[in-house]
């Protein structure tokens, strides 16, 4: 069984029944996420041994989101336990054309405020094969970069592959820190892993003639956009989500992976959302999973699409579903036909 190890902040997540809006709501749902959290959890599914590491609090908050990951078949064993609090998260899902809205409330999270000499590294990758981190992380302190730093450097040590999608989040960090922090990671980095915007947001590339406003791009463009970002970095591979923002309900979905010099694209899907949040990492768990198990650069994209689109359909962030079901749509069975 291959074993990946993902290391970020999982997270409260609370958001109205429905389609409520924040101020509307007299009760909340609530749910433990995180990038990181969320990859692990889909790897899970599809039967990887799916490590995750991070620091909760050591309450009963804390603990909630360990067991949510136990749960679901995450090994939580490096998980450490410290520091204050857990972040929260408000989300209000937006429909038709009232955007979905994120609230932060994060500040000063344990693993915020944790320290590079907690995480021995070294012994977390013992028969490690692959680990995974995004852009999310190191924004939430110096401390957690320089966490990053050692895990990314350890694992190149290793000869682990790594995994970074880089997850621009303007409500974290400026785009000028991201730019400088995220420079000294990607070098370490095998697999790159953006939206339409985020090699713009951090590294100033950008795809020419695409509207993301108005779901308009440009694919010639994001082939440039991967080249680049090889040529800077020496990344091996570099993927992008292909979202055609139609409203908040209804999306174009597709994706891109560039190695070996090509590009290579996935059928497009048109997606009735149910829930969107943790579609990206659904995404960034698939194209681990389809390079973990030597699959062509083809069918990896079509299996990385395929399973983020599932995600759409699904509440809350984990992406719950099984290879065989991903492999079904990849293979053209979009019907959405009851299954008997």
């Amino acid at each position: 069984m291959k074993r990946v190890v993902t290391f970020g902040e999982i997270m409260l997540r609370l958001n109205p029944p429905g389609y409520q809006r924040l101020i509307q709501a007299v009760e909340f749902e609530a749910s433990y996420a995180g990038g990181e959290a969320n990859v692990a959890a889909s790897l899970a599914q599809f039967g990887v041994n799916a490590v995750y590491v991070t620091k909760v609090p050591s309450n009963e908050i804390g603990q909630c989101a360990v067991n949510e990951m136990r749960r679901f078949g995450v090994d939580t064993k490096n998980i450490l336990r410290g520091g204050e609090r857990l972040g929260i998260y408000f989300v209000e899902k937006g429909a038709s054309q009232r955007a979905s809205k994120v609230i932060y409330d994060r500040a000063n999270s344990a693993i915020a405020l944790a320290r590079p000499d907690e995480f021995n590294w070294k012994q977390i990758f013992n028969d490690t094969d692959w680990f995974h981190f995004t852009g999310i992380t190191p924004a939430l302190s110096d401390n957690a970069a320089n966490v990053c730093m050692d895990a990314v450097s350890i694992a190149h040590d290793l000869g682990i592959p790594v995994s970074c999608d880089l997850n621009y989040r303007r409500k974290l960090w400026t785009k000028e820190k991201a730019n400088v922090v995220m420079s000294r990671l990607m070098p370490y980095v095998d697999l790159c892993i953006a939206n339409e915007e985020d090699a713009s947001d951090v590294f100033g590339i950008q795809a020419l003639n695409s509207d993301i406003d108005k779901g308009e791009l440009n694919l010639e463009a994001y082939t440039v956009v991967a080249e680049e970002i090889i040529r800077r970095f020496g990344c091996k591979w570099v993927a992008i989500t292909l979202r055609g923002s139609i409203s908040a309900s209804e999306n174009e979905w597709s994706g891109m992976l560039y190695g070996n010099g090509k590009a290579y694209f996935a059928a497009n899907y048109k997606v009735h959302i149910v829930d969107r949040v943790g579609g990206g990492d659904s995404f960034g768990a698939a194209l681990i999973y389809g390079l973990l198990m030597e699959y062509d650069n083809q069918r990896t994209i079509n299996f990385a699409v395929a399973a983020s689109c599932l995600k759409h359909s699904i509440e809350h962030d984990f992406n719950l579903v099984t290879v065989e079901e991903v492999g079904a749509l990849a293979a053209g069975n979009a019907s959405g036909r009851v299954q008997r």
